[in-house]
C-alpha cells in the first residue's frame, strides 16, 4: 500500500506542475498591472526600475516561473502585494483550519445523510418514499449554493432568528462549541447540499443493482434478516462506485467554499481566494490554486485507498 502511495503521488507531479505553468500564465498576462499595488504612485521612474530589478520583474517570464518555482518548493509562496511584507504561506495557513473544519463536517453531513436514504430509496424502488427522494434529490442539485445559502439566511438567520448570519464565532465571547456548532451549521449544510443530493443518487442506483445480484438472493434463501443481508452483504459492494464520487467532492468542496464562504463570511481560504481576486493579490491565488490542486491529488488517492478497504478483491 504504501509503495503504491507512492508512485501515485510521484505520477501526480506532472499534472501539478502543468497547474502552476498555467496558473503563471494567466497571472502575468492577466489585465492591470499588480506592481502598481505595491509601489507609490508618485515614485519616480529611476527608483521603479530599481523596483523591478530587485524583484525580478524585468526578468523573462520563464525565468520568473522558475524562481518563483524554486521558492514554492521550499514552502515559499511569496508576500501578498495587498498586506506589503505579509507572507502568502502565513495568510493560507490563519485561514486554513477554518476551511477544513467546513468541509469535515460538510462531508460528515452528506455521507450519514445520503447514503441511508439512497439505501432506503433502493429498497424502497418505486414507492411514495423512493419519488420523495428522488424529487429531493433533484431540487438539491438544481439549486445553486448560493441561492440556497441566502434563502437559509433570511429565512433561519434573519426571520426566525435560530443561526447567526456569518461568522465563525461570536464577538467579544469566550470561545465555545456550542457557540462554534452554532455559526458552522448553515455554511456545513450548503456546502454538503448538492454533493448530499448527488450521493443520494449514486447509492440508489448502485444498491438498485446489487440487490439483484446472486449472492444477495442466496443470503436472503439463508434465512438472513433483511436489513443484514441489505447494510452487510449489499451495502458494501454498493459504496464502490459512490467511492469514486466521494473521491471527487474533497476538491469540489474547495470550490463550493468560495462561493459559501463569502455568504457567511466564514474566515477561509475560500474567502480569502475571493477578495485576493478582486484586490488582484496575485501571488496569493497562485498559493492557493496550488492548495487547491493538492486537495485534487488527496482526494484521488482517498478515493483509491477505500476501493480496497471496502472491496478486499482489489489489491495494491
Amino acid at each position: 500500500m504504501l509503495s503504491y502511495i507512492i508512485r501515485r503521488t510521484l505520477m501526480a507531479i506532472p499534472l501539478l506542475l502543468g497547474i502552476t505553468v498555467v496558473s503563471f500564465a494567466i497571472m502575468k498576462f492577466a489585465p492591470g498591472d499588480p506592481t502598481s499595488l505595491m509601489m507609490d504612485p508618485t515614485i519616480s521612474q529611476a527608483d521603479k526600475a530599481k523596483f523591478m530589478e530587485r524583484y525580478g520583474l524585468n526578468d523573462p517570464v520563464y525565468i520568473q516561473y522558475f524562481k518563483w518555482l524554486g521558492a514554492m518548493l521550499q514552502g515559499d509562496f511569496g508576500t501578498s502585494l495587498i498586506r506589503k511584507g505579509v507572507p502568502v504561506m502565513e495568510m493560507i495557513m490563519n485561514r486554513m483550519p477554518n476551511t477544513i473544519l467546513l468541509m469535515v463536517v460538510s462531508t460528515v453531513l452528506a455521507v450519514v445523510i445520503s447514503i441511508p436514504f439512497g439505501v432506503i430509496s433502493a429498497t424502497k424502488a418505486y414507492s411514495k418514499l423512493d419519488y420523495s427522494v428522488t424529487i429531493t434529490s433533484f431540487l438539491g442539485v438544481a439549486t445553486p449554493n448560493f441561492f440556497l445559502g441566502l434563502i437559509l439566511i433570511m429565512v433561519f438567520a434573519v426571520q426566525l432568528n435560530w443561526f447567526p448570519t456569518g461568522g465563525v464565532s461570536t464577538l467579544n465571547e469566550p470561545f465555545s462549541i456550542w457557540d462554534r456548532i452554532h455559526h458552522l451549521f448553515l455554511p456545513a449544510f450548503v456546502l454538503a447540499a448538492a454533493d448530499m443530493a448527488g450521493l443520494t443518487r449514486y447509492t440508489r442506483s448502485s444498491m438498485m443493482e446489487v440487490i439483484k445480484q446472486d449472492y444477495i438472493r442466496t443470503a436472503r434463501a439463508k434465512g438472513f434478516k433483511e436489513q443484514k443481508v441489505i447494510y452487510k452483504h449489499g451495502l458494501r459492494n454498493g459504496l464502490i462506485p459512490v467511492i469514486t464520487i466521494f473521491g471527487l467532492m474533497i476538491p469540489s468542496f474547495i470550490g463550493g467554499a468560495v462561493i459559501v464562504e463569502k455568504i457567511f463570511t466564514w474566515p477561509g481560504i475560500g474567502l480569502l481566494f475571493v477578495d485576493s481576486a478582486f484586490q488582484r493579490d496575485y501571488p496569493v491565488i497562485m498559493g492557493l490554486t496550488v492548495i487547491s490542486a493538492v486537495f485534487v491529488v488527496i482526494g484521488n488517492l482517498v478515493a483509491d485507498i477505500l476501493y480496497a478497504i471496502f472491496d478486499p478483491r482489489i489489491e495494491y
